[in-house]
Order: C-alpha cells, then sequence, then structure tokens
C-alpha cells in the first residue's frame, strides 16, 4: 500500500488494491477491526462488499497484508535513511527521527492500526510482523549507540521505544498544523535521545527524589 512523507516525491494514483487498504486503515482507526464490516469497506471505495473478494480472500488478510506492508516499509526506509547519511551518526538519527516524525503524522490511521491491532493477525503473521518491527527497533538502537558509544544495548533499546511512544501518542493531534507538529516532535524526541547521556547514578539520585 502506498505511504506518505512530506516532502518526498508525489504519490502514485493508488490501484483498486490500495485504495481498499487505505479505507480499511481508516475504518479500522475509528471503529476498531471488529467493529468494521466488509461492505462497509466496499462501499468506502465504492464498490460493493463481495466486489472486495476479487482482491482479498477476507477482512484478516487486508489486516495482514496493512500491518506487514507497513512494517516492511519502516524496516527499508529506516536503513535507507542510515545509508543516506554517509557515515555520521548524529546526521543518521536525526534522519531517524525526522523519518519517524513524518511518517506517523502523515500515517496516522496506520499508526493507530498498528497499536491497536496486532494482536488480531494470525500467529504466523504475529510472528512475521513483530520481526520486522524488532529489525526496526535495531537500526535504531545501533544508531544510538554510535551517538552514545557508552550506552548499553537495553538502554538504548529502551530510549528508542520511548522515543516511538512520543512520537505514535500524537498522530491525531489538532493543536498545532502539521508542520509545527513536526517541528515540535522532532525537537522532543532528539531532547529525548540525548537524555541517556545522564549517568546512572544521577539518574537514580534523581528517582529516589522523585518518589520519596
Amino acid at each position: 500500500m502506498p505511504f506518505t512523507s512530506a516532502g518526498g516525491p508525489p504519490a502514485a494514483k493508488p490501484h483498486r488494491r490500495d485504495q481498499i487498504l487505505n479505507a480499511a486503515a481508516g475504518l479500522f482507526a475509528r471503529h476498531g477491526f471488529h467493529g468494521v464490516g466488509i461492505d462497509e469497506i466496499g462501499a468506502a471505495v465504492g464498490v460493493s462488499g463481495p466486489a472486495l473478494y476479487r482482491h482479498f480472500r477476507n477482512k484478516d488478510a487486508m489486516l495482514s497484508e496493512m500491518l506487514t506492508s507497513v512494517s516492511e516499509h519502516l524496516l527499508e526506509a529506516g536503513q535507507r535513511t542510515v545509508e543516506a547519511a554517509a557515515g555520521d551518526a548524529e546526521a543518521a538519527l536525526h534522519r531517524l527521527v525526522r523519518f519517524h516524525v513524518d511518517f506517523a503524522l502523515d500515517n496516522p490511521s496506520l499508526i493507530s492500526v498498528q497499536a491497536r491491532n496486532l494482536a488480531n493477525l494470525t500467529e504466523p503473521d504475529q510472528r512475521r510482523v513483530r520481526g520486522l518491527q524488532r529489525r526496526y527497533v535495531e537500526v535504531w538502537v545501533e544508531a544510538i549507540r554510535k551517538v552514545h558509544p557508552d550506552l548499553d544495548e537495553p538502554t538504548a533499546r529502551a530510549a528508542a521505544h520511548a522515543v516511538f511512544g512520543l512520537i505514535n501518542s500524537t498522530p491525531h493531534s489538532r493543536h498545532l498544523d502539521r508542520d509545527q507538529m513536526a517541528a515540535l516532535l522532532y525537537r522532543m524526541a532528539v531532547a529525548a535521545i540525548a537524555a541517556p547521556d545522564l549517568p546512572s547514578a544521577r539518574l537514580a539520585d534523581d528517582t529516589d527524589l522523585a518518589t520519596g
């Protein structure tokens, strides 16, 4: 299915299969996977529900392709983003942040569906999607550790997930316009990634003060 990203080339007109997936993503994000029927998806793209079976065997197959394709896209684009930095570790990490911010803001329905509907996949599809997601996280872990070489892997992995949580929690925000939100998320995410440089003992002291 097609994905959008600010600053990229104009998206090609989606084929019928992609139109179906885009419509399904929007409906799943608003009503949940189980709250949407085949007829509703068909109506959203101007065809009868049964006509969808020419493209997908069932609603489960739509969700599977949707989540697999978004996970493949994140991994492949993340890898290309790092490679484009040509060995500049800090630039690679900042480009990763920019890429993920743009993806989240430009594809809010996919972010919501990915977060809420993984459990609705079959077990084999869940394993495939989780495997792709883990590989995308490792792109971030490697990029973070190149900027913070003293950081251990578990902390870098926790930092990556924390940044995802920050960025992915706001795709439907209407408090700012799209560009303002992108700038805010970028600044906040970059600042969050810098936080692991704090000594662990200092973090422990701050935690004690906060809880004591």
